[in-house]
């Protein structure tokens, strides 16, 4: 997959130093080395039995392929911030967790934009609860307006656009390094909704025509 970069607190150069460059450049592979072809398959894949169980956007399928690679190359999922059961549960939790980074992967909705840039500062500073991870920095991956548009979100997802908006009046809550990376939309073809019966909403895949043939 293509995708944007956003530099917060000098992630753009602390990223690339001997301690945080092996692990973010993993991360970055794995993003790259996603096809368009890979997403259409696992899109179409949960449909193959009962159409209607296609999701309704390519939200479902990039989380899965990320699950998948990242687990190969011993990312922890599901990492809890702290030890304390009080605090633990989705809210509490990291997606995915590599010293010294952690993770969120964010196709929800626009309201929690800034928990989502809380939990890797969480995760970075020391704190009064005793903490099951600790890392240095954290990467928010999430859609761009074009991927949002062009794979079937729904209109309340937040975008790449919407997080960089947060981050200067989040400033001084933000004490980590933040990358912000969001992915672009499939060169090769989009989403399209159609409506089942039920009030079903399912996404179908519709190539794009390259250039060439077009001519």
């Amino acid at each position: 997959m293509d995708y944007l970069e956003h530099s917060f607190r000098h992630a753009g150069s602390i990223f690339r130093n001997e301690e945080f460059g092996p692990i973010y450049n993993e991360l970055t592979d794995v993003i790259s080395d996603i096809s368009d072809q890979d997403i259409i398959q696992k899109h179409q894949s949960y449909g193959e039995e009962t159409e209607s169980k296609t999701p309704k956007s390519l939200s479902v399928a990039i989380n899965s392929l990320f699950k998948e690679r990242l687990r190969e190359v011993d990312w922890d999922e599901e990492s809890e911030i702290f030890q304390n059961p009080d605090y633990s549960g989705d809210r509490w939790r990291l997606d995915f967790a590599k010293y010294p980074l952690s993770l969120e992967v964010a196709f929800n909705h626009s309201t929690v934009i800034a928990w989502n840039l809380i939990k890797p500062v969480l995760a970075g500073e020391l704190n009064h609860v005793q903490k099951a991870v600790q890392t240095k920095g954290g990467v928010i991956i999430t859609c761009t307006q074009s991927l949002k548009d062009a794979g079937g979100f729904d209109s309340a997802v937040g975008t790449y656009e919407k997080f960089i908006e947060h981050l200067d009046p989040l400033r001084n809550i933000l004490t980590v390094p933040l990358m912000i990376i969001g992915l672009q939309s499939p060169i090769t073809f989009e989403i399209e909704h159609h409506q089942l019966e039920k009030r079903k909403k399912i996404g179908r895949v519709r190539e794009i025509p390259t250039q060439y043939e077009i001519d």
